[in-house]
């Protein structure tokens, strides 16, 4: 859309100080439905949904059971140092889930939600995206966040709640955050990044700069209004940001064919004017592939961009959750023996001769080593100090804070032995 400014004109006089705004109309600003073909038969206007041969397509690169690698898909600026990097970062993620996983069932942090068989969509998206590219994540992108440099210490010291802890122990577990490197802490009801998301994409359009927005989304928070809002928003202010959403199957315990009866995810970023792939998201290449052609319509044309992931939640929702209540017995050992992302890339890698059986033995159990050591480490810390319960909301504390603090502090001092402090931090 153009506009272009005209004096006013009264009489034959120029009314300098007043404007009225001519709008220019450009062929984009013909709404598409006014372009639409015209046909004159009841039956060839109506529009039946899930036709098969009318679905977006899923764009895949690497070989299963069923297929051959395509191997002039596999990316040329993708280096075997990197390739390499990225499959350890897929295996430290999975042992650390684990490790963590059991810490919360031995008492040791208080809740946990794994990222089992979704690393490829952390890796192969992180790796095709700039360091100044902002993220907003939901839960279950650890991996993202840890490619970026978040270690593992950082994660268990999140989990734990200690005081090296970035949020000082001001959230639940996995609710990872980190202004260093540009990942927006996550929070826990569904849906509300992906709104911000457009948001600080607009932003970053109004501001010239040549970056764009990630947002993470799984495709239970799909069906919240906030998804709606924000794709319309991207849509129709033309943002530059790349929505991914990891369809794993399951919203908790709900399946996705009782969440939806169209054409899942993708199709909504059709309906929304929104250019959208459908990819294999236990498919390394073909995400990194998908991820970066999505960042180059986001920068250079200011585009939005969906991204739907097909994958497979092999863990529970979370340690609150048991999947073996609503899956069938042999689901996730289907998944396992054809679709995990990491044995398929790590046969990529052997066929390549860049790795090894023995590597990967090396390489669990250093990891293993080195998440156990985190674990202990994080045990012996002290807790965040007390006032941060308070603190960095406001920029000076109202009175109503400081009237709750005094309470707080009065409470303790009054029942000591019921509200030991000796396991906090006495520096702020």
């Amino acid at each position: 859309m153009r506009f272009a400014f005209t004096p006013l004109r009264t009489g034959n006089n120029l009314a300098s100080s007043q404007w009225t705004i001519r709008r220019t109309l450009s062929k984009m600003d013909v709404p598409f439905e006014e372009q639409s073909r015209k046909v004159f038969s009841l039956k060839e206007a109506m529009v039946t949904p899930n036709n098969p041969d009318r679905c977006l397509p899923t764009y895949c690169v690497m070989a299963n059971s069923k297929r051959k690698t395509i191997y002039d898909q596999i990316p040329k600026d993708l280096s075997k140092d990197e390739i390499v990097r990225c499959f350890r970062g897929m295996v430290t993620l999975h042992e650390m889930d684990m490790i963590f996983q059991e810490s919360q069932r031995h008492g040791i942090i208080t809740f946990y939600m794994s990222n089992f068989g979704e690393g490829a969509i952390h890796y192969g998206s992180a790796s095709a995206i700039q360091f100044e590219d902002v993220i907003y994540a939901q839960y279950r992108e650890a991996g993202v966040l840890m490619y970026r440099g978040f270690s593992i210490q950082n994660c268990i010291d999140q989990c734990i709640g200690n005081k090296r802890d970035l949020g000082k122990g001001r959230q639940i577990p996995v609710h990872y955050g980190s202004k260093k490197l540009n990942f927006q802490t996550i929070s826990s009801p569904l849906g509300t990044q992906i709104p911000q998301a457009a948001g600080a994409a607009y932003a970053l359009k109004q501001r010239g700069t040549k970056n764009c927005v990630v947002c993470y989304y799984g495709d239970g928070a799909a069906s919240e209004g906030d998804f709606h809002a924000g794709m319309n928003f991207a849509a129709t202010l033309q943002c530059p940001v790349i929505f991914i959403c990891r369809n794993n199957k399951w919203a908790i315990s709900t399946p996705t064919i009782d969440q939806y009866r169209g054409d899942a995810i993708a199709g909504r970023g059709v309906a929304y004017g929104i250019d959208t792939i459908r990819v294999d998201g236990n498919d390394f290449f073909a995400v990194y592939n998908a991820t970066s052609e999505a960042r180059r319509l986001a920068v250079e044309q200011g585009k939005p961009v969906l991204i739907e992931a097909m994958t497979y939640r092999v863990g529970h929702h979370s340690t609150s959750d048991d999947w073996t209540k609503y899956r069938r017995g042999n689901e996730v050992s289907v998944w396992e023996k054809d679709n995990n992302p990491i044995y398929r890339l790590r046969e990529y890698l052997i066929e390549q001769g860049w790795w090894t059986e023995e590597q990967n033995k090396q390489l669990l159990a250093s990891v293993k080593a080195e998440v156990l050591a985190a674990v202990k480490k994080a045990q012996k810390e002290k807790k965040p100090h007390l006032d941060h319960l308070f603190t960095e909301v406001y920029d000076e504390l109202p009175p109503e804070l400081q009237l709750q603090r005094k309470e707080l502090y009065d409470v303790i001092q009054k029942y000591p032995s019921q509200y030991p402090t000796g396991s906090h931090s006495p520096e702020l």
